[in-house]
């Protein structure tokens, strides 16, 4: 056992020392593509990242409201793989949308991005979907889902023999706690290390990109504000993606600090405007709609028989205004 414990402080001091090394390329955008920002201990390989991440995106496919509309999706898709080929990342990207009002984006393992439609709504400029998407580029090139997952692994290693760890059986075991670790993943609450390394970087690949990198700034602070203006969206937004002052402040201070100042920027586009344009309207007509369909009415001085009082008495379901 005592082995075991040895082993850990040389694995995380090799990292420390690695990490070292690659500080300066991290802080340089010209770079980008030539760095290895997903270095660090992981049980999983590429191969097996990706197949996670099927997997999941496959659960989020069957329980989630997919948007069906392809002129949006391409839209996403596209300036998704551009942000994408802007990045660190060494694997395939898939870009899809998801129709809810939470103006929120997510990533799983192995390149598969979601985007809500309430985002989009939020973000009123092209740069500013932009900053959101590649942050969750960035947790994918810096491969934190599985590296945090093997950070879980690791934790337990007394429990693992011996063998598995000094025969290099890592490849076997990380395969066998895939399936166990698929749903909690699905929630999987960044570190705010990892979130500060995914602002840092995000906004390296929209500068490489050619977005204006201040979006970023623009979509966290609408973000931000939602604290006053629509607690409910900010709550649920809150439990995967922590915002506050001092992290904007950051942000601003490291666009300032790495990235030269370019002459001209991409701020929005008329495709962009279209698109956005053409789902505010889909969902103003989706909820005219809903309004025209007939409601069953009970008169105020209405009583109902004791036996129907449990079935009766549901609570009633209002729908959430979508964020404008």
């Amino acid at each position: 056992m005592w082995a075991v414990r040895a082993i850990i402080p040389v694995l995380i001091l090799g990292v420390a020392l690695a990490h070292a090394g690659d500080k300066k390329k991290k802080d340089d955008p010209s770079q980008i593509g030539n760095r290895d920002v997903g270095k660090g201990i992981n049980i999983y390989s590429p191969e097996r990242e990706i197949a996670l991440g099927k997997q999941l995106a496959g659960e989020v496919q069957r329980q989630a409201k997919m948007l069906d509309d392809p002129i949006i999706t391409e839209h996403v898709n596209r300036l998704g793989q551009n942000l994408a080929r802007n990045s660190d990342a060494k694997f395939p990207f898939t870009f899809q949308v998801i129709d809810d009002e939470v103006p929120n984006a997510f990533a799983l393992p192995g390149g598969f991005v979601f985007v809500n439609t309430g985002l989009i709504k939020l973000a009123s400029e092209e740069d500013e979907l932009a900053g959101a998407m590649a942050h969750e580029i960035a947790h994918v090139a810096a491969r934190h889902m599985t590296r945090q997952a093997t950070k879980a692994t690791i934790a337990q290693l007394g429990t693992i023999p011996l063998s598995v760890i000094l025969g290099g059986g890592w490849g076997g075991y990380g395969a066998r706690q895939a399936a166990g670790a698929a749903m909690p993943m699905m929630f999987l609450k960044f570190s705010r290390g990892d979130e500060s390394e995914a602002d840092y970087l995000g906004v390296q690949y929209m500068y490489a990109a050619g977005y204006d990198p201040n979006g970023a700034i623009s979509i966290f602070e609408k973000l931000e504000s939602l604290k006053k203006t629509k607690p409910g969206l900010f709550d649920r937004l809150l439990s995967t993606h922590p915002m506050d002052a001092d992290r904007i402040d950051k942000t601003q201070k490291e666009i300032d600090r790495i990235l030269p100042a370019k002459e001209e920027y991409i701020v929005n586009t008329s495709e962009y405007r279209d698109m956005r344009e053409r789902l505010i309207a889909a969902q103003n007509r989706r909820k005219v709609d809903e309004k025209g369909r007939p409601q069953l009415r009970v008169s105020p001085g209405a009583r109902q028989p004791e036996e129907q009082k449990d079935s009766d008495e549901r609570p009633t379901i209002r729908r959430r205004d979508l964020v404008d």
